[in-house]
């Protein structure tokens, strides 16, 4: 099963590609918001090219499991997700991924090169990877 990772946010959302039958998962480029207004045509165009069978869309939350003010803004991204593309969407838990992002690629680049690695787009992969190690016995099966 293909799928594609969003990682949401204020000025830009973070993407990923993956499947289930490697569980793996791979940074694209990532969606500018304007006028608080995701691009939509690109992201149709993300749908055209990967005909994704499932959308995974990270989902903030508060450390003590509570719903954070931007939390709604995500679960309203992701109604219209379902609604535009016609594709179901999963909301999967995102708390630490930019952190545990900018800690992977500050280990392995230089620190000056930090700005040009597209942050949301790997926290985006680390989303789809948590979201495929969660789900790894729901496509065992499925995968033969």
């Amino acid at each position: 099963m293909k799928l594609l990772a969003f990682d949401f946010g204020t000025k830009k959302i973070g993407v990923a590609v993956g499947q289930t039958i490697t569980k793996t998962a791979e940074p694209l480029n990532l969606i500018k918001i304007k006028n608080n207004m995701p691009d939509w045509i690109k992201i149709k165009k993300l749908k055209k090219e990967w005909e994704p069978n499932l959308i995974i869309l990270g989902l903030p939350l508060n450390m003590n499991n509570t719903e954070q003010i931007f939390t709604r803004k995500t679960k309203k991204f992701a109604n219209k997700l379902r609604n535009i593309l016609n594709i179901p969407v999963e909301l999967h838990d995102e708390r630490l991924t930019t952190i545990e992002a900018k800690i992977n690629i500050l280990n392995n680049l230089e620190h000056k090169n930090l700005k040009k690695i597209n942050i949301d787009s790997y926290s985006a992969v680390l989303i789809l990877e948590s979201w495929l190690k969660n789900n790894k016995n729901q496509f065992k099966n499925k995968n033969k």
